[in-house]
């Protein structure tokens, strides 16, 4: 399957900033089940001052603005061909040990509710038992956007029972380090099926299983990864793979518009889940 995807980010101030640095975490890299075919990044009203591959392998650009600056532009777009592998991305890759994804993070951090849900989990094996994981994490914590933020935890979102896609997978994550399976927090894009224009990127879970590698869970859809996902960023937890993420100095006011357009090529069909 082949998508066009056009993200754009925009800040604007209700007074001049004195200096602003933002990470960028914007750029999909080919990899199991995804190939770039085009890709760019323009920012407008700011600095463009490096580019790196962090310590997950995440392609990182950091920009900056110095000066009056009342508003910054950021518009990441391109054309990605993917496959459906049914979630499996496959062995481990990079320079991480494996041993650190099973590190827990202040979103991560297990309490009572994971423990209980850890122990109500049936199957075979492991991977039987992550995707009983998966349905159970889809049912106890509804779509409810506006309900949580960027700071709560996988236990307080299992104790409000709603939340959105970072909630379900770090409440996967806390799961599976639980069961002490290493796990990392993926942050991307979805082809929604009845709409191109969304409000923000997508998350999900992976964990990595014997024998298969790395294997991709979206509880928030109760689905494993398809042709219709794009990986942009992994890490920990949420603060590892933000697609944007920053500081500022000053006192000024802020307003954070995100717009998100992802389609099938033109000519394409649109495949159905």
């Amino acid at each position: 399957m082949r998508l066009r995807i056009t993200h754009t980010t925009e800040y604007r101030y209700d007074d001049p900033v004195q200096y602003s640095l933002q990470r960028l975490r914007l750029w999909p890299l080919d990899s199991p089940g995804q190939k770039i075919l085009s890709w760019d990044i323009a920012v407008d009203g700011a600095n463009v001052e490096a580019g790196f591959n962090d310590q997950f392998g995440n392609h990182t650009h950091l920009v900056s603005t110095e000066g009056d600056s009342s508003s910054v532009h950021i518009v990441a777009s391109g054309e990605v061909e993917t496959e459906d592998r049914s979630g499996v991305f496959g062995p481990h890759q990079g320079c991480v040990p494996l041993w650190l994804y099973l590190r827990e993070t202040p979103h991560t951090k297990p309490g009572k509710l994971t423990r209980e849900l850890v122990r109500s989990l049936t199957g075979d094996n492991e991977l039987a038992k992550m995707h009983d994981l998966m349905g159970k994490l889809n049912a106890a914590i509804a779509y409810v956007p506006g309900t949580t933020g960027t700071e709560t935890t996988a236990e307080q979102a299992l104790e409000a029972g709603s939340g959105v896609c970072q909630d379900h997978a770090h409440a996967f994550l806390a799961a599976a380090r639980t069961m002490g399976l290493p796990a990392r927090y993926v942050s991307g894009y979805l082809l929604m099926d009845d709409r191109a224009e969304q409000v923000a990127t997508h998350a999900w879970a992976e964990v990595n299983l014997p024998g298969l590698g790395w294997v991709g869970f979206d509880a928030a859809n109760n689905h494993c990864p398809d042709a219709r996902y794009v990986r942009i960023a992994t890490g920990l937890s949420y603060a590892d793979a933000a697609p944007v993420s920053g500081m500022r100095i000053g006192i000024a006011g802020e307003d954070l518009t995100v717009k998100l357009v992802v389609e099938p090529s033109q000519g394409q069909s649109q495949t159905q889940s």
